[in-house]
C-alpha cells in the first residue's frame, strides 16, 4: 500500500506543477495560445502518445476485448448517469457531460493500475484507454461543439492511431525503433501542453466557479464508486479483473476532455479546470482506502 501511494503521489505532483506552472503564465501575462496549443494536441500530440503507448504493450488479446466491452459498458454507465445529475442540477450537458463521464485511465490510471495489479492489471487497463479515448474523441468533441461529424471521425488523426496501434497489438508486431523513438518524442507534447493549458485556464476561475466545479467532482467520486462496485459485480468480476474495473471507475475527470470545452466553450473552460483539479485531489485521497478495503 505504502508503494502505491508513493507511486500516485509520484504521478500527481508532477501534474500539479505544470498545471502551476501554466497558471504563472498566465499571472506574468506571458503569451500563450490555447486555441493553437489544443489543436497542436489534437492533430499531432494524441495521435503519438496513442501508438507509441499501446504498441509497446504486451496483451492477451481475447482477454483484452472482453475487458474492452466492460469498459465501454463503464463509459456508457457514467455517461448516461451524467446527463441525468447534470439535467437535474440545471447545468449545460454542452459544458460538463464529456468530462463527467470520462475518466483519467492513462497517465493516471496506467502507472496505479501496473503497480497494484503487475502485467495483467496493465494489460486490462489499456482496454480502458483504448473506450476513453474513442469516446474523447467521438462525442467528447461532438457535445462541447454541438454538432455531430462522422466525418472529422473518419479524417481523426486519433481514430487512425487507435486503429494503427490495435492492429500492432493484435499481431504481436512492434513498430521499427528510429520510427518508435520518434513517435515517443511527439507523444511527450500530448500531457505537458494539456496541462499547461489547464492551468492558464485557472487562473482566469472565479469563486462561484470554482464552487461549481469542486460539487461536480464530488458528484463524479460518488458515482464513480457507485459504477466500479456496481458493475462489477455485475459482471461477476474477481481478482485482478475486479480490481482494474473498479481502480478505472474511481479514476479522475480526464485532462483531454478539457480540450474540446477549451475549444468550443472557452467562457466555461475555468469551470471544467477546476472539476479536473479538485477530481484530481479527491482521487489521491480516496484511492488508498479503496485499493486497500475495496479490491
Amino acid at each position: 500500500m505504502d508503494a502505491v501511494l508513493h507511486h500516485l503521489l509520484g504521478v500527481v505532483v508532477p501534474i500539479a506543477i505544470c498545471v502551476l506552472v501554466g497558471f504563472s503564465l498566465a499571472r506574468l501575462e506571458i503569451p500563450f495560445d490555447r486555441k493553437m496549443v489544443g489543436k497542436l494536441v489534437q492533430t499531432v500530440g494524441y495521435p503519438t502518445l496513442i501508438v507509441s503507448h499501446l504498441s509497446a504493450g504486451h496483451v492477451d488479446l481475447p482477454a483484452f476485448l472482453a475487458m474492452l466491452g466492460a469498459a465501454f459498458a463503464m463509459v456508457a454507465a457514467f455517461l448516461l448517469i451524467s446527463a441525468l445529475l447534470l439535467t437535474l442540477l440545471g447545468l449545460p450537458l454542452r459544458v460538463f457531460l464529456s468530462p463527467m463521464s470520462l475518466n483519467n485511465v492513462g497517465n493516471v490510471g496506467l502507472p496505479v493500475a501496473s503497480l497494484a495489479f503487475g502485467a495483467a492489471g496493465l494489460s486490462y487497463s489499456l482496454a480502458f484507454v483504448v473506450a476513453v479515448l474513442l469516446g474523447i474523441f467521438t462525442y467528447g468533441s461532438w457535445i462541447p461543439k454541438g454538432s455531430v461529424s462522422f466525418r472529422e471521425v473518419a479524417t481523426s488523426p486519433v481514430i487512425y492511431a487507435i486503429v494503427i496501434a490495435l492492429a500492432l497489438l493484435a499481431c504481436g508486431t512492434a513498430l521499427p525503433t528510429p520510427v518508435g523513438d520518434a513517435l515517443g518524442i511527439l507523444a511527450g507534447l500530448a500531457i505537458p501542453l494539456m496541462l499547461l493549458t489547464l492551468g492558464h485556464s485557472l487562473a482566469t476561475l472565479q469563486v462561484g466557479a470554482f464552487a461549481r466545479g469542486a460539487l461536480l467532482a464530488i458528484l463524479h467520486l460518488v458515482m464513480a464508486l457507485g459504477i466500479g462496485f456496481g458493475l462489477s459485480t455485475a459482471f461477476h468480476f474477481t481478482g485482478t479483473e475486479r480490481g482494474v474495473f473498479i481502480l478505472m471507475s474511481v479514476m479522475p475527470v480526464s485532462v483531454a476532455t478539457y480540450l474540446f470545452v477549451e475549444l468550443y466553450a472557452p467562457d466555461r473552460a475555468p469551470e471544467v479546470a477546476s472539476l479536473i483539479l479538485v477530481s484530481t485531489i479527491l482521487t489521491v485521497v480516496v484511492l488508498p482506502l479503496v485499493l486497500a478495503y475495496g479490491v
